[in-house]
């Protein structure tokens, strides 16, 4: 379906992660690079004695042919698999790999 390289380029312990995206193969769309040369930004605040993770994704906007599968997909990710990861050390990839096909 899809495959990315990415570059760990910023990170902020507790406060911030970011990936660069240096190649990136979209199967389902024309543009199959249209992932190249994004930022895939993680940042993490304190709420309420609670740890809160927002995801951007620098470069999937509107008028990218992915933007609602994918915009979707990291929905989908962060509120299912990362939650899970991060509450109880087991994600749900194979869950994601189902919800992209």
């Amino acid at each position: 379906m899809h495959r990315t390289t990415q570059t760990l380029t910023e990170v902020i312990p507790r406060k911030r992660v970011v990936w660069h995206v240096t190649d990136s193969w979209i199967g389902f769309v024309d543009d199959k690079s249209e992932w190249d040369d994004s930022d895939i930004v993680f940042d993490i605040t304190a709420e309420d004695g609670k740890t809160a993770v927002r995801l951007t994704h620098v470069g999937l906007t509107p008028n990218v042919e992915c933007f609602d599968t994918c915009s979707n997909a990291w929905s989908a990710y962060m509120l299912k698999s990362l939650r899970e990861l991060i509450t109880t050390g087991k994600g749900d990839l194979p869950r994601q790999r189902r919800l992209q096909q």
